[in-house]
């Protein structure tokens, strides 16, 4: 049964948490209710008691009754049902006050407890949500800027192309060319995002903020000697008083922080002083500058013009321009507060767009390490509501039992009643209700969405966890990710290290903390190929742990989601006579529609798990449960519903990976092999002989067409590995027992890859390979204007694979060689050719009919 560390996730966190605390919140609920339900039947015992033995002394109050007779047996009868009266009396105050003690009490302390833990918890997560959920939308603000920032280059540099340009190529450009560039950079600077205190503001945030401050905090003039009098000032303290009323500055630093921040971001200016620090201090003055007053919308206050005899001119060469201040006006204008003097536009739009860059690299970072702390937090907190959960379940049985005991240890007459109470208490089942509460209301497994870095130029060096299989397997110049192949090669040389099979089979079912697999990411997650060395530190359970969160962190699964649904189809299907060959047929064709890099990747991690569980000599148990640990890292659907978290297509098609993985992956070699193989020859299909009496002739004939054309020119690519290739262990020696090796070695298999075979003994090897542990592997005709766009050259082999059509002029017709012109043909003749090969191909008893995934493939009868 799923717990709820693997059921309430989803895909913004907060959804999956709703649903849960919603439960959860509703379990408050009941235990108000039980606890109501005691307390009133407290305060109904006790009232009831009272009236009971308010009975006797009313009786009393009538004089002259039985208390004039002594003996008389009327009185016994009167003073047996008067005792009685007072016993019954007594029970029921001691049925109420047992009711608070036992119940009432001790479970309302723990109510309050158990809501208190369950508060908490959902505050925490709501926190730490909202910071990521805040820290998402800047990473999209400043992945908007960079990308804004790189365009402008691009353009610059587009202008600039053009404006080299002779005059009759270069088109007529308008003249206010410069104007159109002014506005964007202004829209650009409209754009920017202004970091304050601890927080990031945009324009128009900012913009309200300096309005509110200029027509509010306190200003005026202040005269400095020789300088001059300086207009628009704030004194230091006056601005520290505003920010903690306003802005809720917690601390007097973290006010001189912001203050500090308006003096950096252009806002603010030290005067009469050198320097340009903020501090709380009435004797320091602030000037607001220009910039301030034009970005908050509010007009300038300026001297009125005074006529002089004698005046300086200001950096504008403007005359109505007052002396006072103008000396500090005058020095600004000389640009001594500008950080880059001598930089011109191009080195400017160059610099922000770097520094934006980093800015969104930074902030790519800082949002993937919230993110793993939240899905810690949310791992542990739910582990943790779990217990809790079980507990109150368990109280409530406690409770029950309790109410039950406290009324049928006094009143023995109403033991029917508290038969009927106790079975009530074994009725409640805690695990049953549990788990009714998983299968109504689950929302999702864990399945992590990682916010990728994404490079303007399409480059994948950053980051190893969350990008795309293809493309990492591309960067890594590999058909399988450097990173599967190093973390099964690790897993392959410890192994024997362990001690017995069932520790080797646990590796993959021990639960470790997502803390521990998150830190081993954290030093590898940097887009870069590592060494079995940097994983010295980890434990076993925490590299296969890591390998399994890499699977679960792929934009898609292995299997891709566009698949799901014909597997569903497929495992839909109502079982017939013969249905298991027809299901594998079946799957070998919708795993033939995966990439290359996802089959070849699939076939690594099937043979480690078989290998692993052949070695170990592991029960129907243990490959039941490895199944059900690695289906949500081998396929899932696009969009998880509550239809499919109940579904076990995933569970299933691991299963059959499992026991037909030699049959399933040889055809997909087979028929890549196949493909790429005629897309690599000639555009003619090949005809396909159906005549197996001359299957003789054909090879030699073949044979003779290969060797004349290796001897007249040799071929720049080939098909075929180097014949001095070997397939070696992974790693270590004889004594290592788990080498990875995703071709399989039985005899079935080598007996397949005899059909691809070329005479002489140079065999085509599959295109499914896995490096060896020296990093490299035979370049496979699959890779022939791979992924890198560079051609697998074999300079130990001239011999390549070619179309039959274009190797020999010669066929058999009817047991006789008949030799063909393919210059002299007819049109008409050669295209009959070519309509033939598919009929032949489609032949269901044709053994050549290779595409068929019921091909029973037999060895060649020479």
């Amino acid at each position: 049964m799923p717990g709820f560390a693997d059921s309430f996730w989803s895909a913004d966190y907060a959804a999956g948490l709703g649903v849960l605390f919603g439960k959860l919140q509703q379990g408050v609920q009941e235990n108000r209710q039980v606890l109501t339900i005691a307390r009133l039947r407290a305060e109904a015992e006790e009232v009831y008691g009272q009236k009971l033995s308010d009975i006797a002394p009313a009786a009393d109050k009538i004089a002259g009754g039985f208390s004039r007779d002594d003996g008389a047996s009327t009185r016994k009868a009167y003073d047996g049902v008067r005792g009685e009266m007072e016993d019954a009396a007594k029970n029921h105050l001691k049925i109420a006050q047992s009711i608070r003690d036992l119940v009432v009490n001790p479970f309302s302390r723990w109510c309050d407890a158990h809501e208190s833990r369950l508060q908490e918890s959902q505050d925490e997560l709501q926190v730490r949500i909202k910071a990521h959920d805040r820290q998402a939308e800047l990473v999209k603000k400043l992945r908007s800027n960079y990308f804004n920032k790189c365009r402008l280059v691009e353009d610059l540099e587009e202008e600039n192309k053009m404006a080299f340009q002779t005059a009759e190529t270069s088109p007529k450009q308008p003249s206010n060319v410069p104007e159109i560039k002014i506005s964007e950079n202004k829209e650009e600077e409209d754009d920017e995002i202004y970091e304050i205190g601890d927080e990031t503001y945009q324009t128009e945030q900012v913009k309200k903020i300096l309005e509110h401050m200029i027509n509010t905090i306190k200003m005026g003039e202040t005269k400095v000697p020789i300088l001059g009098t300086y207009l628009n000032t704030s004194s230091g303290s006056d601005i520290v008083e505003y920010l903690q009323r306003y802005m809720n500055t917690t601390s007097m630093s973290y006010a001189e922080r912001i203050g500090q921040d308006l003096i950096t971001n252009g806002f603010l200016r030290l005067v009469g002083n050198v320097g340009n620090t903020f501090a709380n201090s009435s004797k320091l003055f602030y000037q607001w500058k220009p910039s301030a007053f034009k970005l908050a919308g509010v007009p300038e206050k300026k001297a009125a013009p005074i006529s002089r005899t004698f005046s300086m001119p200001t950096s504008e060469g403007s005359t109505d321009s007052p002396v006072i201040g103008t000396v500090s006006e005058y020095l600004q204008g000389w640009g001594l507060n500008n950080q880059y003097p001598n930089e011109t536009p191009p080195d400017r739009l160059r610099r922000e767009a770097r520094e934006s860059d980093e800015k969104y690299k930074a902030g790519v970072q800082k949002l993937d390490e919230m993110r793993c702390e939240l899905e810690e937090a949310i791992l542990l907190h739910l582990k943790f509501l779990e217990r809790c959960e079980l507990d109150r379940l368990k109280a409530v049985k406690t409770v029950v039992l309790d109410f039950s005991g406290t009324i049928g240890n006094v009143i023995p007459s109403l033991q029917a009643t508290v038969d009927r109470m106790v079975l009530y208490q074994e009725t409640v089942q805690p695990m049953g209700d549990l788990r009714y509460l998983l299968e109504n209301y689950r929302t999702g497994s864990f399945a992590p969405k990682v916010v990728t870095y994404e490079n303007y130029y399409n480059k994948v060096d950053e980051q190893t966890f969350g990008v795309d299989l293809e493309a990492r397997a591309r960067a890594d110049r590999k058909r399988v990710p450097i990173i599967i192949t190093t973390l099964l090669t690790y897993l392959d040389s410890h192994y024997p290290d362990l001690e017995g099979d069932a520790a080797r089979r646990d590796v993959w079912l021990v639960e470790v903390p997502l803390a521990q697999v998150h830190k081993l990411r954290a030093k590898i997650n940097n887009g870069k190929a590592f060494t079995a060395e940097t994983l010295t530190d980890a434990e076993v359970p925490t590299v296969a742990s890591l390998l399994k969160l890499y699977l679960l962190e792929l934009p898609d699964s292995l299997v891709s989601s566009h698949v799901y649904e014909i597997i569903r189809t497929i495992y839909n299907t109502p079982a017939t006579d013969g249905s298991e060959d027809a299901r594998i047929g079946v799957l070998q064709q919708t795993l033939s529609q995966l990439r290359l890099t996802n089959i070849a990747t699939l076939d690594a991690c099937m043979n480690h798990f078989t290998r692993l569980i052949d070695l170990t000599s592991a029960d129907e148990q243990y490959v039941a449960a490895l199944a059900t640990s690695l289906a949500p890292c081998i396929l899932r659907p696009r969009t998880e519903t509550s239809l499919t978290m109940e579904e076990k297509h995933a569970y299933r098609l691991i299963r059959d990976l499992f026991q037909h993985k030699d049959a399933i992956f040889s055809e997909l070699k087979r028929m890549s092999t196949l493909n790429h193989s005629s897309s690599v020859s000639a555009p003619r299909p090949r005809a396909i002989s159906t005549d197996e009496s001359n299957r003789r002739a054909h090879m030699e004939e073949r044979q003779r067409a290969l060797l004349e054309k290796a001897g007249g020119r040799s071929r720049a690519t080939s098909p075929a590995p180097s014949p001095r290739h070997r397939r070696d262990r992974s790693v270590g020696g004889p004594e290592t027992r788990f080498p990875i090796q995703t071709s399989p070695t039985s005899t079935t298999d080598r007996h397949r890859a005899s059909m691809a075979s070329f005479p002489g003994g140079i065999v085509k090897r599959s295109s499914l390979e896995v490096p060896d542990n020296t990093g490299t592997a035979p370049a496979p005709a699959s890779e022939i204007n791979g992924a890198n766009g560079e051609a697998a050259t074999d300079e130990g082999s001239v011999i390549e694979k070619r179309n039959s059509l274009g190797r020999s002029s010669a066929r058999f017709e009817r047991g006789r060689r008949v030799t063909v012109s393919r210059d002299s043909a007819p049109p008409a003749a050669i295209g009959e050719e070519e309509n033939a090969a598919p009929e032949s191909a489609a032949a269901p008893d044709s053994p050549s009919a290779v595409h068929s995934v019921t091909l029973v493939d037999k060895p060649m009868e020479d």
